[in-house]
């Protein structure tokens, strides 16, 4: 079969028909041509046979096996992924078939929302499992493809990259001088990517016009929203496999755009950080970059999100960075604080109906994640001042389970206090914050009889990153515990009982 060259705009400009014409010169070849905008893109089919690689059973396998363990749920079909072997058994055949010959049409996507921490939802689309099982083996097979056309400086949905190579990336660039950042904020990236240009961008590397078309079938797709259809003329959804993989590929060209320029940047998915050393450059860079992406790429910039400004407190990745005796170094940005503050506080809440298996279950995953993500910050003393908050907020969860003055006499005198104390404070009428912090439940509640009951800290998470962390205590901390002390000579075991 002869090979076909690329048709692009300049070269049938005006005769849209003209290709469509000569594509019917050559009996019997399989190539896609599509209409966009004013342009006519003709992908030749390729010799290579990268589809039959594709649909390969060895790639296949790997593809269900991968579909199986993210689980997920159903699409507009309401096929489960238990569902999936046995339709797979009965139509295997079939399927390949119809995406050899072309005659495969992708579901439509499941429109599903999630709430956002703005408050806005973000906007899912859930292919079936049959379509997740042939996108996950499109994936598989361009992946090593591309992989070496990206930037070293894009760490979003790569193997062996992530959030914290690219901050010690962003960290090394700010220490060698570039202390301005252009924080580049592109609106609603995967719900705008224009088609068109992607499928010219994916016709440069894939030869085989079935895959493409395939792809581009995928892309078109449509949406279910509510029950209505919806054509999906623009954008590729969040929820399929090969998603991250054509954002990267629509986005890798940001990146050598911005290589070609010599700017220094990070890019994490759609969210980039360019670095340059004064203020000026910056704003120089944010309007010609503006310029490229919205006029090349065909993507909206939120030009009220994006932002020059000088590295300290810029938040990205829900890190910042401060200047530590003239070395910037990571710390957690105030915003993430607060969500982090939030959500134990949600989870040590008095009236969430978790009892205390639950509670220190909960307590121990969400620390355990979160420190998991944050533990490149400098944050000790976030962390101890956090832990004593968070402690305060798990006495008065216990203090309000013993409910009523006899049972709390009966559990203040278990765990060692006094007896007449015990009677003094069963019977206060003091509001559960100030109780928390009260001399009766530093003393029957304290810190080891916490951590011997089970219930997680934030510093003690930290120090299985940081082992040979020195912990500094404070004046105030030793007091308390030589108090503790003298007034119960014999610890005893953190008993008690609820109503």
């Amino acid at each position: 079969m002869q090979e076909r060259m690329h048709k692009t705009g300049t070269e049938v400009s005006g005769f849209p028909q003209r290709a469509k014409t000569e594509s019917e010169w050559y009996a019997g070849a399989q190539t896609c041509v599509w209409m966009v905008e004013d342009n006519v893109v003709e992908v030749p089919f390729d010799r290579a046979h990268l589809l039959e690689a594709i649909l390969s059973s060895e790639n296949l396998n790997k593809a269900y096996k991968s579909v199986i363990k993210n689980k997920g749920c159903g699409g507009i079909d309401r096929m489960s992924c238990d569902d999936l072997l046995p339709w797979l058994l009965a139509n295997k055949k079939s399927l390949i078939c119809s995406l050899l010959d072309g005659s495969y049409r992708p579901n439509p996507v499941l429109r599903v929302e999630i709430p956002k921490d703005n408050g806005k939802m973000r906007q899912l689309g859930i292919p079936t499992v049959v379509d997740r099982l042939v996108q996950q083996a499109i994936n598989q097979v361009l992946t090593p493809i591309y992989e070496p056309q990206f930037s070293r400086n894009s760490f979003g949905f790569r193997s062996r990259r992530g959030c914290h190579a690219a901050l010690h990336r962003a960290k090394d660039i700010v220490n060698s001088g570039y202390k301005y950042v252009v924080d580049l904020d592109l609106e609603r990236f995967f719900d705008t990517v224009c088609h068109s240009r992607l499928i010219e961008i994916l016709s440069r590397t894939i030869k085989d016009g079935r895959v493409v078309s395939l792809i581009h079938k995928y892309l078109r797709s449509g949406i279910l929203n509510h029950g209505m259809f919806e054509a999906s003329s623009e954008g590729t959804p969040q929820g399929g496999p090969i998603s991250p993989l054509l954002s990267n590929i629509m986005l890798n060209e940001l990146d050598k755009e911005l290589t070609r320029r010599g700017h220094l940047f990070v890019r994490y998915a759609d969210d980039s950080m360019i670095f340059c050393r004064s203020k000026s450059a910056a704003n120089q860079t944010k309007e010609s970059i503006t310029r490229f992406i919205e006029g090349k790429l065909h993507l909206r910039v939120n030009r009220e999100k994006t932002t020059v400004s000088y590295v300290k407190g810029v938040k990205y990745l829900g890190y910042s960075f401060y200047n530590s005796n003239g070395k910037f170094e990571l710390c957690v940005h105030p915003k993430s604080k607060s969500k982090m503050k939030f959500r134990l506080k949600a989870l040590t809440g008095r009236s969430n109906g978790m009892g205390y298996a639950r509670r220190k279950q909960k307590l121990k995953e969400y620390i355990r994640g979160w420190i998991g993500y944050y533990h490149l910050a400098h944050m000790k003393r976030l962390l101890l001042e956090t832990d004593e908050w968070l402690r305060r907020r798990i006495r008065i969860c216990i203090w309000k389970s013993w409910k009523n003055p006899k049972t709390r006499i009966s559990n203040l005198i278990r765990c060692g206090i006094p007896k007449g104390k015990a009677y003094e404070w069963g019977y206060t009428r003091l509001g559960y914050w100030r109780i928390a912090d009260s001399w009766v439940t530093h003393n029957s509640m304290t810190n080891e009889r916490l951590r011997v009951a089970g219930y997680p800290t934030l510093y003690d998470e930290y120090l299985k990153w940081y082992p040979n962390l020195t912990t500094l205590v404070p004046l105030q901390s030793i007091l308390l515990y030589l108090r503790q002390k003298l007034e119960t000579p014999q610890e005893k075991p953190f008993l008690y009982k609820s109503n």
